[in-house]
């Protein structure tokens, strides 16, 4: 479970995220980062929608998702925003390695930027 004040839970700052961040995407993930200079702590966000599956499929890649990114929510650059958007065949996907890469990815080219 994501600590509560590592949650996004601010439509604005959804769209702020997917709208002027960082994209990167997989088979079945889309991650996007934006990097924040404000002094909230560094936060994520999970979109799983209805095209992805019924309920019950939906809120378990929800679960998967969640688990994995508190664990690698200390990799993030800080005060950043963290989104990952499931596709359709995330039921069925490698959440694990999958959301890894998404998010070395990001932070490789959060890196690249801030040169």
């Amino acid at each position: 479970m994501l600590p509560k004040n590592a949650r996004l839970t601010n439509s604005n700052e959804f769209s702020r995220a997917t709208k002027s961040g960082l994209r990167v995407s997989t088979q079945n993930f889309i991650g996007y980062l934006y990097l924040n200079n404000n002094e909230n702590p560094t936060r994520a966000g999970i979109i799983v929608s209805k095209n992805v599956g019924g309920s019950v499929v939906r809120h378990l890649i929800s679960r998967k998702v969640r688990h994995i990114l508190t664990a690698e929510l200390n990799h993030l650059p800080a005060h950043s925003l963290l989104i990952i958007r499931a596709l359709n065949g995330a039921a069925k996907a490698k959440s694990q390695e999958e959301i890894s890469l998404i998010i070395s990815k990001l932070v490789k080219k959060s890196l690249e930027v801030a040169k």
